[in-house]
């Protein structure tokens, strides 16, 4: 695949109202975009596969939507109070922050497995120097919870934090799950919802941001058979990525080592992609032990052991986490289907996007706008589209040409021309995106095909 600067993908995103930067008419916000009109469509597409392959479809899996705020003894039972940072270093001149294991990457020095001292002793031994060409402080620890206070009496029980991952709201609800529909293991939650973390440096457009959306998958399973379901949740996410269309070439398993894991997991495989700005992670699989559970259990005093009822066997459940960040995702979409090339001489932009997740799959066209019996018709073939569960855009500005090459910007799968035939003989016009094709076929057949 072609390589295309970032640059570019963020204009057409802004151009065509896929994404916007947050609070852009006060100069913005750093780590905070906004999803407009198409940009949201596409987004939701790629939940309603998600949503549909990992928790409709199964039987042993139920949906979750647990609140973002959520009492700090959460946070502090599984060590994010104290253990949940970054590394931060300092200009000394100018007092801009940066993340340290950024500034080493930039470097081309391998940081696998360093930690706080270690890196601040790489910088000093290697010279780096701020992005500014100023010397830097020490490397510190920067905790990126964003703190916040509920109800009106303040001190130390108003404190809550606008939670930095979504799995503690579904580990919290794990014992309501089984006092209410007692289901047998292995079962899992699931659940679509936003994060946040006070990222010392966001960059790359959404793909390091401040406010962010998960898709995850708390999966309970016998300590014993961990490794089983681990693997099938490896395919089941290899699986999606075939649904919404992303190039199977440009994803890489990554095996994380121990040093580099999370504290929670005792095996992590990263699926990795290649952004134009490299190779970086998409998604993650872990096993996270029943490290969560032994920790709320302990902290809560609340029981959260599973009784097996055929063998009265008690015990901790063992979780395996898919997690799928969905802006990433949108990201991983954009930069792989974002394609120029010249069709009939013209140079064009496209967006080869899946008709799983393109937010218009159609679009109709009159062939003229100012005969009222051809926008009737062409009226008729949108209301046969869009209610057949297509979605669909009516589209009459400027000439078939230039809608064309604005349906494929956006990355509108096909498009129906109505013409005068069409009032004679019931055949339309379809056009296939990526190849620009054209056929004349009965507007009976149009979904058929579509």
């Amino acid at each position: 695949m072609e390589k295309h600067s970032l640059e570019k993908i963020i204009s057409l995103a802004k151009r065509k109202g896929f994404i916007y930067q947050g609070s852009s008419i006060y100069g913005g916000l750093a780590g905070t975009w906004d999803y407009g009109p198409l940009g949201v469509t596409l987004k939701n597409n790629i939940k309603n596969i998600w949503w549909n392959q990992f928790v409709d479809s199964r039987e042993d899996m139920y949906g979750m939507d647990a609140s973002i705020l959520m009492n700090h003894q959460v946070w502090e039972a599984t060590g994010h109070v104290g253990a949940f940072h970054d590394p931060l270093v300092e200009d000394e001149i100018t007092k801009k922050r940066y993340r340290a294991d950024h500034l080493l990457e930039e470097a081309k020095i391998d940081i696998t497995g360093m930690s706080i001292k270690d890196m601040d002793n790489t910088i000093k031994e290697n010279s780096i120097k701020s992005p500014d060409g100023n010397n830097l402080g020490d490397v510190v620890q920067f905790n990126m919870m964003l703190k916040t206070e509920v109800g009106v009496t303040g001190g130390e029980d108003s404190i809550s934090y606008l939670r930095p991952e979504t799995a503690q709201g579904m580990f919290v609800n794990y014992k309501n799950v089984v006092d209410s529909f007692s289901p047998k293991l292995p079962f899992g939650l699931g659940q679509i919802g936003k994060a946040f973390r006070n990222e010392i440096a966001p960059r790359d457009f959404i793909f390091r941001t401040r406010e962010f959306e998960q898709m995850e998958v708390e999966y309970f399973v016998h300590p014993e058979s961990w490794k089983e379901h681990f693997e099938l949740w490896q395919k089941e996410m290899w699986e999606f990525t075939k649904t919404i269309g992303l190039p199977q070439d440009l994803i890489h398993e990554l095996e994380v080592g121990e040093g580099d894991r999370a504290h929670y997991s005792e095996r992590t495989i990263d699926f990795e992609f290649d952004f134009p700005f490299g190779r970086k992670e998409l998604y993650g699989l872990a096993y996270r032990t029943d490290y969560d559970l032994k920790k709320h259990m302990e902290s809560s005093k609340e029981k959260l052991e599973y009784t097996d009822s055929a063998t009265g066997e008690k015990f901790i459940p063992h979780v395996i986490e898919p997690s799928l960040g969905l802006d990433r995702t949108v990201l991983a979409v954009l930069t792989s289907a974002y394609t120029e090339d010249v069709v009939d001489d013209n140079p064009r932009t496209l967006l080869k996007l899946s008709k799983n997740i393109a937010p218009i799959q159609v679009a109709v066209f009159p062939l003229v706008k100012n005969k009222e019996d051809i926008v009737e018709k062409a009226r008729e073939v949108y209301k046969v589209l869009k209610s057949s569960g297509l979605r669909v855009a009516f589209d009459t500005h400027g000439n078939v040409g230039k809608r064309y090459r604005r349906q494929d910007e956006i990355g509108t799968p096909y498009c129906v021309t109505v013409d005068y035939d069409s009032l004679e003989d019931g055949t339309v016009t379809l056009r296939e995106r990526d190849s620009g094709k054209q056929e004349r076929i009965k507007i009976e057949e149009v979904v058929d095909n579509i």
